[in-house]
């Protein structure tokens, strides 16, 4: 089984201007990698109108609804870094995008090993700086 995020996940010093252009890139990287099947992704999209997947110290983890699972091809996180931060609600700022492909029953170990990361302002802004991918999954990819 491969690993849940590889570099090919991973898209360094992002541009992006909104929140929809960051969740459809960390989208594309799923889709891209073969991770998960295109429709995925406008769930992910869709899953943010109805409620923020903004989860503080400027990180959000955007990721589809119940619906969505059927596209899943493997399990898997990208990551979208925005070292200039995108605004995401009530205009704070996120600097990195997780996008998460999960069944139910992996979701929930995905996102205690994120928790960990993103409750250290220090791992996030470090996270977020940094030039090389392989920090990025030493600290994600448990």
């Amino acid at each position: 089984m491969s690993r849940i995020l590889t570099e090919e996940l991973i898209y360094l010093n992002s541009k992006v201007k909104t929140k929809q252009e960051a969740i459809q890139a960390a989208g594309e990287l799923l889709v891209q990698a073969g991770r998960v099947e295109a429709p995925y992704v406008l769930g992910m999209l869709a899953r943010e109108t109805t409620m923020s997947t903004m989860i503080g110290n400027g990180v959000a983890i955007p990721h589809g609804q119940f619906p969505d699972l059927k596209y899943i091809n493997q399990t898997s996180i990208s990551v979208l870094q925005i070292p200039a931060g995108v605004p995401w609600e009530d205009d704070e700022l996120v600097y990195l995008v997780i996008g998460i492909a999960a069944t139910m029953d992996e979701h929930i170990g995905i996102l205690q090993n994120l928790a960990n990361v993103v409750d250290d302002i220090d791992s996030v802004r470090f996270l977020s700086n940094t030039t090389k991918k392989s920090d990025i999954i030493n600290s994600l990819d448990a």
